[in-house]
């Protein structure tokens, strides 16, 4: 979906819902950056909220995919219903009912569904399409680009290109340091608040620092730091040496080889059951729910394994 067009904001109307959502307001959020980056994602959700049904949000762990998954809720017609916030693998294998989803539902690590659990995911998507717009949302999370996935052979065509007809790309933040200083402003504000704490400052030195470092952990990891600043402060100034950050050269560790899958379908399938069967506590009539099999059929897969 195009990010040029200028989103309009919203007529403010008195039976509207509260701004305050989650961790963070929708006044906030607009608040975050000044980069080109974030701007497009800003005008992309207002864009799109009002009309979502699915969309994929990717970046790195700490990013703000939580942030911008709560913004869209605020902002979609569901904001009324509570933010259902699920591991993708577990709500799948436990709970997902393709023909009962309801509400705003953010599925977080996507990208990390072996392929049962992909064939499920695309059964619920399939059962979503002929549904009107307001009913359910589904929002899912990824560490990686679906896009790239699907063309390695690692997530299916169908279920990439699904969950990616609305995707939000959320930049790194070393490659938008034009929102370290609002973020930090922001970060600084909400902590304080916590710890019941006058407001404090940062000392222009101390931005700079904040400038020069790398963020591998992203927006966590800087509310971290801030958090830790806070702590060590004197005077109400957050000075550099108060900052727990070093300026040498941080190298990101290549992400874990992830697991090897059996290549056989039988194979697969049986993994998967057991897998479901564990998570329903050894309940044979709710795994068998769940996977959208009768109980005989259940019952010769695990008579077949052993």
């Amino acid at each position: 979906m195009s990010t040029e067009t200028a989103a309009r904001e919203p007529e403010a109307q008195s039976s509207a819902p509260s701004e305050e959502y989650g961790e963070w307001s929708t006044s906030e959020f607009a608040r975050m950056g000044a980069s080109p980056g974030w701007r497009r994602l800003q005008v992309q959700a207002n864009l799109v909220a009002p009309h979502l049904r699915v969309a994929a949000i990717e970046g790195e762990q700490g990013a703000g995919k939580q942030t911008l998954a709560r913004y869209l809720h605020a902002r979609s017609p569901l904001a009324h219903t509570e933010f259902q916030r699920r591991d993708a693998r577990e709500w799948l294998a436990t709970e997902a009912d393709r023909h009962a989803l309801a509400g705003f539902l953010y599925l977080e690590r996507a990208d990390l569904l072996a392929a049962p659990g992909q064939y499920l995911l695309l059964g619920v998507l399939k059962a979503m399409q002929d549904r009107p717009v307001g009913r359910a949302v589904l929002v899912a999370s990824s560490e990686s680009s679906l896009r790239y996935m699907a063309a390695r052979g690692l997530l299916m065509p169908d279920l990439a290109f699904r969950l990616t007809a609305v995707r939000f790309s959320i930049p790194p933040l070393r490659q938008r340091r034009e929102d370290i200083a609002p973020l930090a402003r922001i970060l600084l504000d909400r902590i304080c608040a916590r710890y019941r704490h006058r407001p404090v400052t940062l000392a222009p030195a101390a931005m700079t620092r904040l400038l020069q470092h790398a963020w591998l952990g992203n927006v966590r990891e800087l509310e971290s730091v801030l958090e830790a600043a806070l702590l060590e402060m004197d005077e109400g100034v957050i000075r550099p040496g108060d900052l727990a950050i070093s300026l040498e050269p941080e190298v990101k560790q290549a992400p874990a080889a992830p697991e090897t899958e059996p290549l056989n379908l039988d194979a697969v399938i049986r993994r998967h059951v057991n897998r479901v069967l564990e998570l329903s506590r050894g309940n044979k009539v709710r795994a068998a729910r769940q996977l959208g099999i009768s109980r005989s059929t259940l019952y010769r897969i695990l008579d077949h394994e052993s």
